[in-house]
C-alpha cells in the first residue's frame, strides 16, 4: 500500500470528524490507561472504559476524574455489560489484541451491546511505518492485524453495515527510549525480558527509525478506521 499521500492527523481529530459524541453512551473496549476515555468525556459523552489488564486499569483510575467516566475490568469477547446499552463502541488499537480465535465473538459481543443503529468505530494500526518497525522485533503483529481486518469484513455477515473506511497517518512520540520501554511494558509486562536481553539492539532500532526533534522522538503509524452500523 502506498502511504505517501495519506494525511497526517491526530487520533482525536479523526474521531471528532466522524463521530458526534455529545450525549452518547460509549464503550471504549481495550481502553488501556484511559486517554481516549477522558478525551471523549471532554467531548460530551458518557464513557465506560473496559480493560483486561490490571496494570493499565490502575493507570486509568489514577488519573483525576474528568466527568462521568468509569472503568471496569473485562474482555472484548465477553463484555461485562447489558444488551443494547451503548450507542457507540470504540476499538482503538485494540481489536488485534483479541485472541484470533475470539475475534468473531468480540464483534458479536459488540453487536449485542449496541443499540439498533449504534456505531462501531474500529481504529487499527497498519503493519507499516516507523512505529511498526520499532515494535516488530519484540511484537511482530503482521498476522494478527491481518486477521483483525478480516474479522471486520466478516462482521458484515453478522448484522453490521459498513459505513466508512478511512486511512491516515498518526504521529507517535516518546521523550526518550526509556519512555518507549515504559509504554511498551505497561501494555505487556512480559516484554521486560526483551528489553533486558536486547537492550542495545532495541535502542539502535529506536534511534534508526525515530525522527528526533526538540521535544521528543517521533514515529509515523499509518492507521485505518472502519465504521460499521448495527442493524
Amino acid at each position: 500500500m502506498d502511504i505517501s499521500n495519506i494525511p497526517t492527523k491526530r487520533h482525536g481529530e479523526v474521531l471528532d470528524e466522524y463521530l458526534n459524541l455529545r450525549g452518547e453512551t460509549v464503550l471504549d473496549v481495550g481502553c488501556g490507561s484511559g486517554h481516549l476515555v477522558r478525551l471523549m468525556t471532554e467531548m460530551g459523552a458518557t464513557v465506560t472504559g473496559i480493560e483486561p489488564g490490571e496494570r493499565q486499569l490502575e493507570r486509568a483510575r489514577a488519573h483525576p476524574v474528568i466527568g462521568t467516566e468509569s472503568y471496569i475490568e473485562g474482555t472484548a469477547e465477553r463484555l461485562p455489560v447489558e444488551d443494547n446499552c451503548a450507542t457507540i463502541i470504540i476499538f482503538f488499537n485494540s481489536l488485534h489484541h483479541v485472541p484470533i480465535g475470539q475475534l468473531e465473538n468480540a464483534l458479536k459481543e459488540a453487536h449485542r451491546a449496541l443499540k439498533d443503529g449504534g456505531v462501531l468505530y474500529i481504529s487499527e494500526p497498519l503493519a507499516l511505518g516507523a512505529q511498526f518497525e520499532l515494535s516488530k522485533p519484540i511484537n511482530d503483529e503482521t498476522e494478527v492485524r491481518a486477521k483483525a481486518y478480516q474479522a471486520i469484513k466478516n462482521a458484515l455477515e453478522m448484522g453490521f453495515l459498513e459505513q466508512t473506511e478511512y486511512f491516515y497517518t498518526a504521529d507517535v512520540s516518546y521523550v526518550d527510549f526509556e519512555a518507549y520501554r515504559e509504554h511498551s511494558t505497561s501494555i505487556n509486562p512480559a516484554r521486560n525480558r526483551y528489553f533486558e536481553e536486547m537492550g542495545d539492539e532495541l535502542r539502535g532500532i529506536f534511534e534508526n527509525f525515530g525522527d528526533k526533534r526538540s521535544d521528543a522522538w517521533h514515529f509515523s503509524q499509518p492507521t485505518r478506521v472502519n465504521i460499521l452500523k448495527a442493524c
